[in-house]
């Protein structure tokens, strides 16, 4: 991203992706930053731009010879723009507690429906998932309950949804974060010893320092060096807490509770990614960098809408 000024304030971002020429040289810099065009079909190099028609054009013999930058990007077959795209991913990279679709809406003169789907496809972005290898050094584990706080639901709903008590008709979600780097978070079935255990040896190098509260499930880790914290005693004792998950947490259900207000479970994994990509990108100086490194993980990913909303496995079933 040497060739271009990338803007550091929304603000300037508004302003500067409002230019189609800017639009361009951001997205053709960051797909190809070595300035060798390629055919996404075919990935000849015998390409020309067409500035008329805002495309590309290969001159290799198959059915799809023009293409726009959309193409091979979470951006593919959407009829908006990119000076709407790039704000919007710009705001969910970096609102520290996420943005809603009908901010969106309001904001960028959308369905709040298109939002909706916007929004998606850049958590599709910001996807990390557990790549990367493995976990090391001092690595806290930790799990908590996403869900409705019964207090606020209307009665008849209540009686729907809570079926128990406690964590009963909530979702599990379980994390790991390596102290000084990153967290890795995901939805669970269940916070059983089979599942939380083969999570943690999926995730954790051998060897490593492993602090986790005192559930039942965490005993058996031999492998690691394993630290508990009991919280019915203590949060710290000296070096062995989960206060940086618990700061994790904090962050998660702010947003859900305060900007997103509900998540579908089906959805929620998207919500995790969301909040884990600015969290492992906190570090950044300026708002520029998050909004950059979401970009470049835009490039390779698509959601279509049938996926989105699961009507692509009903068919299948």
């Amino acid at each position: 991203m040497d060739t271009i000024t990338i803007p550091t304030t929304l603000q300037e971002a508004i302003v500067f992706f409002s230019n189609p020429d800017n639009c361009h040289a951001f997205m053709a810099n960051l797909r190809w930053p070595d300035g060798r065009i390629t055919c996404p079909q075919c990935g000849s190099t015998d390409v020309k731009y067409l500035p008329n028609a805002r495309v590309f054009k290969c001159f290799q013999k198959h059915p799809c010879q023009k293409f726009s930058l959309k193409v091979g990007t979470i951006f593919e077959d959407s009829p908006i723009g990119l000076d709407k795209w790039l704000p919007v991913v710009w705001m969910l990279a970096n609102c520290k507690n996420g943005v809603s679709s009908w901010e969106v809406h309001r904001a960028i003169g959308v369905t709040q429906k298109t939002a909706w789907f916007m929004l998606q496809r850049a958590r599709l972005a910001m996807q990390d998932g557990m790549a990367g290898g493995k976990l090391g050094g001092e690595v806290e584990v930790d799990e908590t309950f996403i869900g409705g706080l019964s207090r606020n639901m209307h009665k008849d709903r209540r009686a729907e949804a809570i079926t128990g008590t406690g964590p009963s008709g909530k979702a599990i979600v379980a994390a790991l974060l390596q102290r000084g780097g990153k967290v890795r978070a995901t939805v669970m079935e269940n916070r059983r010893k089979k599942a939380l255990q083969q999570l943690v040896r999926e995730n954790v190098e051998v060897g490593s320092s492993v602090y986790t509260d005192a559930l039942k499930s965490y005993e058996g880790l031999n492998e690691f060096a394993h630290q508990v914290i009991d919280h019915a005693e203590a949060y710290v004792q000296g070096n062995v807490h989960t206060n940086g998950l618990e700061n994790f947490w904090s962050l998660l259900k702010r947003g859900i509770r305060g900007t997103y207000v509900s998540v579908e479970p089906f959805h929620l994994f998207r919500y995790l990614d969301e909040q884990a990509f600015r969290y492992n990108n906190r570090k950044e100086t300026d708002d520029s960098g998050r909004f950059t490194a979401a970009m470049r993980q835009a490039v390779g990913r698509r959601l279509t809408y049938r996926e989105l909303t699961g009507k692509t496995a009903e068919a299948a079933g």
